[in-house]
């Protein structure tokens, strides 16, 4: 017979192992000698130990799921009650127990920091929210809008909520950004209808100032186009393709009748020098304004400016188109400004540009996929025919990209 401190080997070969209840049977070895069966089953306990450290260590480093570890612990301790190996198999049952713990707390610990990334992230929505609904009230069309898609996004990457919670908080971040959006379209569109309007009132004034044209009630005439004038720049701008020639013809009727009263009155002359003389001073201090960097700032200064401009009267009649082009010159840069303004914040063009952007991405990339392949063809005339139709799309693509960076991207 053959023992250890943990267990022996009778007569008949059974292996027992010593436990705290007493002597219990590990198994039976006939094939050799008894130090041999009690080195067999104490390597199959240094196998044990060896698990339940590799369990304990993956408990410890790695994200190991506490049910997936609750049921290697289950598995290990199964083993451990069959006694089919020799050691302190109490001590085993205490390492796992320890590790039982281990796992609680350590759920404990990880449903406690779910809860409080919930907390977190339920916070930083509701946060989302009350910006989104401030937001839907603002009339800054451009920044607004900005802001909101900048808020999508980061929305989307937190974590959602309950199911309740995080609809209700999604239904109101959506309200929000629906009624800005709707907002901005209803704002757009009754600026477009506005410049209907305007074109609609001017092409009256124009047709009043092509009548008056031939005039000779000079006194009358000249307060009924001052009169007019007024009453266009009270009408607001028509649209930008409309303005302009608009504006050529009610100031070439103007200029039509001025000429004559001009030609009647030449003892006049004189008054009319000096006026060019204003005129070249306001127009100097008209362009200063140019560049636009405060385009507020700009539009009241130059209202001021054409205030005083149209006080002083006319200037000799071959000096007019000089003097008037700079005056004009810094109007259109003005009203370029506007429009340029306008145009970054109109989301239907942006959308145009960006939509003729894509297109036009997508052409360029199926040329280069079709010129790469025909040379692999080895079919260099193919190649080169599609390379001088690359080169048109290329350019047609710079040009809209060139385009939509007028939108700020």
């Amino acid at each position: 017979m053959s023992s250890d401190p943990w267990g022996r080997v009778d007569e008949t070969g059974t292996v027992y192992v010593r436990t705290a209840d007493g002597e219990q049977v590990v198994g039976s070895w006939q094939a050799g000698t008894p130090e041999e069966a009690l080195a067999y089953f104490e390597r199959k306990y240094e196998g044990l130990v060896v698990e339940i450290g590799l369990l304990e260590r993956r408990v410890r480093t790695t994200d190991l799921s506490a049910k997936d570890a609750l049921t290697a612990i289950e598995h290990l301790r199964t083993q451990v009650d069959e006694h089919h190996a020799v050691g302190d198999l109490q001590a085993l049952r205490e390492r796992l127990d320890a590790l039982v713990s281990t796992v609680e707390s350590r759920r404990e610990e990880r449903k406690a920091a779910k809860a409080r990334q919930a907390d977190e992230a339920r916070q930083a929505k509701e946060k989302l929210v009350a910006e989104a609904e401030e937001l839907a009230a603002s009339e800054q069309w451009r920044a607004a809008g900005e802001r909101l898609r900048a808020l999508v996004d980061t929305w989307k990457g937190l974590p959602r909520l309950d199911r309740k919670t995080d609809d209700e908080l999604w239904h109101r971040f959506s309200h929000a950004r629906s009624a800005f959006s709707k907002r901005r379209k209803a704002h757009f569109a009754s600026l477009d209808a506005q410049r209907e309007e305007a074109r609609k009132a001017k092409e009256k004034l124009v047709a009043e100032a092509e009548a008056l044209s031939g005039s000779t009630d000079w006194a009358a005439t000249a307060a009924r186009y001052r009169e007019l004038m007024q009453e266009w720049k009270a009408a607001g701008r028509a649209q930008r393709e409309h303005e302009d020639d608009l504006w050529n013809r009610f100031r070439g009727a103007q200029d039509v009748f001025f000429q004559a009263r001009s030609e009647v009155f030449a003892e006049r002359d004189a008054e009319q020098r000096e006026n060019l003389t204003r005129k070249e001073e306001l127009a100097a201090e008209a362009e200063k304004l140019l560049p636009v960097t405060d385009l507020k700032a700009a539009r009241a200064a130059f209202r001021g400016i054409n205030e005083r401009w149209e006080a002083i009267g006319h200037v000799p009649r071959d000096a007019r188109p000089r003097i008037e082009g700079r005056m004009h010159a810094v109007e259109r840069a003005i009203q370029d400004a506007e429009e340029a303004e306008w145009r970054r914040t109109n989301p239907e063009a942006r959308a145009r540009a960006a939509g003729l952007t894509g297109q036009l991405q997508d052409a360029v990339d199926k040329l280069r996929q079709q010129i790469d392949a025909a040379r692999a063809a080895g079919n260099t005339a193919k190649a080169d025919k599609l390379g001088r139709e690359l080169e048109g799309r290329q350019a047609l693509l710079d040009q809209a990209l060139k385009g939509l960076e007028e939108f700020g991207g």
